[in-house]
């Protein structure tokens, strides 16, 4: 490709986003709100493009200007986006602008006559694979998907400042507000991640997987039901097809069935480790270590061990 543009609306995205960016080859442009550039260098950036900052702005504000961007370097070109909410509506809106193709939630991407893609189709039973031949392709890429290339604080590169092109409707953000019982963790980047699913009978039994997952320095994560159905945890940490997909070393999975929906977002983890009393549960079929046990003996005996 002889242009590749990154963009994120999460700066803890950029890093696996310019290690994706780096594989196509070609000039990386790291699209930044605001005028910290240092990082997007250090993690592979050739060149910066700084879009100005103003906290009313919505993100999606910022699509008339990435377009002109695009367009002014000349194609061919390809987008590259976290696939996150605020990423997606981004892709969409500049697969418009752009009159370019989109292919979402991407787990992994190369160049050669078009670009290329995969990512999970009919709900995480099949994985597919797309090539976009228009002259721009956007493509929103899964968390977890690229490894970040060494951070290097010595890698300098050119510096570009765009003028800010105001889209023909848009919200005014008038505050900010931190969402209630929410959380800053990136479940994708977690190292170890303690998982519960439907055999958690009540939320308060909750505790006893935060103790587990304090004595092995892990974050709590989850299936589905327990984040949509039941709102005993927040969304960011729900693992699955379209939740997070994580690269873990280590996935605990305590009273997970193991339904492909929900193994689409674990299958990453370099060692699954689960628990359930039902031996016959789709979840021993993908797990290195599996124990069939009550998970209401089995965690507080693991977390006492663990703990001398």
């Amino acid at each position: 490709m002889s242009k590749i543009w990154v963009f994120s609306d999460m700066a803890s995205r950029y890093p696996e986003l310019l290690a994706a960016a780096a594989s196509l080859g070609g000039d990386v442009n790291a699209l930044v709100i605001g005028t910290d550039s240092a990082k997007a260098f250090s993690y592979g950036a050739t060149t910066v493009t700084q879009l100005p900052a103003d906290e009313s702005r919505m993100i999606e504000d910022y699509v008339p200007t990435i377009a002109k961007c695009v367009t002014a370097s000349g194609t061919p070109a390809v987008v590259l986006i976290s696939a996150t909410k605020r990423g997606k509506a981004v892709a969409a809106k500049l697969g418009i602008a752009l009159n370019a193709g989109v292919i979402n939630d991407a787990s992994s991407v190369k160049g050669g006559d078009g670009v290329t893609a995969t990512h999970m189709v009919f709900g995480g039973l099949a994985v597919g694979t797309e090539t976009v031949k228009s002259a721009v392709a956007v493509i929103t890429m899964g968390s977890g998907a690229f490894e970040p290339l060494p951070e290097d604080a010595a890698r300098k590169g050119d510096v570009v400042t765009a003028d800010f092109v105001p889209p023909p409707v848009s919200i005014k953000c008038l505050e900010r507000r931190a969402k209630q019982n929410s959380s800053s963790v990136d479940i994708g980047k977690a190292r170890r991640i303690v998982s519960i699913g439907r055999g958690l009978k009540a939320q308060e039994d909750l505790a006893m997987v935060r103790d587990l997952a304090s004595a092995l320095d892990a974050e709590v994560g989850c299936s589905r039901p327990i984040a949509e159905g039941e709102n005993w945890l927040e969304r960011e940490r729900y693992v699955g097809v379209t939740g997070v997909q994580v690269k873990a070393d280590l996935y605990v999975a305590l009273g997970i069935s193991g339904q492909i929906q929900h193994m689409v977002g674990a299958n990453g983890a370099k060692t699954i480790f689960a628990v359930n009393k039902d031996k016959n549960a789709p979840i021993f079929q993908y797990a290195d270590f599996g124990l069939v046990g009550d998970i209401y003996k089995v965690v507080p005996a693991m977390t006492a061990l663990l703990r001398k």
